[in-house]
Formats: C-alpha cells, sequence, structure tokens
C-alpha cells in the first residue's frame, strides 16, 4: 500500500536549519509530483512547495522563496525540504504529499503522511 513517512522535525532556533525527508513507498514514486503543506497551530492547511517527477521544475509559496528548497531522490523514493533562515511563523506540522496523477498532474493530492512538527523558537 502507499505510504508516507516524514522526519527530520524538532525544534530548532531563529535563524536556524532543519532538512525534513519523506520516505515513500507502495507506488512508483518517479512518475508522479510530489507536495510540501504546513498547517501552523491553529490555522488552515498551506501548500508550501510543489516538485515535478523528473525534479527538473519546483515551485514555492512566496513566503518561504529564497529559503526553502524542495528536491527529491528518485532512485531512493524519497522527498526532501531543506529550510534555512527559519522563522517563528515557519512553526507548523509539515506534510508531504502524493499528487492524484500518473505521469502527469492533476493538482490535488491523494496521498499524505502523517506529519513532521518543526518549532522555531527561542
Amino acid at each position: 500500500q502507499v505510504q508516507l513517512v516524514e522526519s527530520g522535525g524538532g525544534l530548532v532556533h531563529p535563524g536556524g536549519s532543519l532538512r525534513l525527508s519523506c520516505a515513500t513507498s507502495g507506488f512508483t514514486f518517479s512518475r508522479y509530483w510530489m507536495y510540501w503543506v504546513r498547517q501552523a497551530p491553529g490555522k488552515g492547511l498551506e501548500w508550501v512547495s510543489t516538485i515535478h517527477n523528473d525534479g527538473g521544475t519546483s515551485y514555492y509559496h512566496d513566503s518561504v522563496k529564497g529559503r526553502f528548497t524542495i528536491s527529491r531522490d528518485n532512485a531512493k523514493n524519497t522527498l526532501y525540504l531543506q529550510m534555512n533562515s527559519l522563522k517563528s511563523e515557519d512553526t507548523a506540522v509539515y506534510y508531504c504529499a502524493r499528487d492524484y496523477g500518473l505521469d502527469a498532474p492533476i493538482y490535488g493530492m491523494d496521498y499524505w503522511g502523517k506529519g513532521a512538527l518543526v518549532t522555531v523558537s527561542s
């Protein structure tokens, strides 16, 4: 069955860095666009970033552009999010998610991980 498992969350000081990983299984990872989505305490879901199935193109929310980098290793079936210059407003549970579409995006998410908590605080 399809599984997505995030790791790498934790507590970091403002200005610090973390790298999230999303290990996947149960599907052909290289054929799907992937996403990172976050949910801050008491708020709704917020899209963070998208990456094409070949890793060649990515997109970012304006609030993280220039600070976060999405990447993937299709040989390892793993998605990453490198987060630098973290701010208190980046505190959230971060989820990885898969696009519905096989080989071409449908711009919706059908499978989600359970999330990784990132807390940015001094």
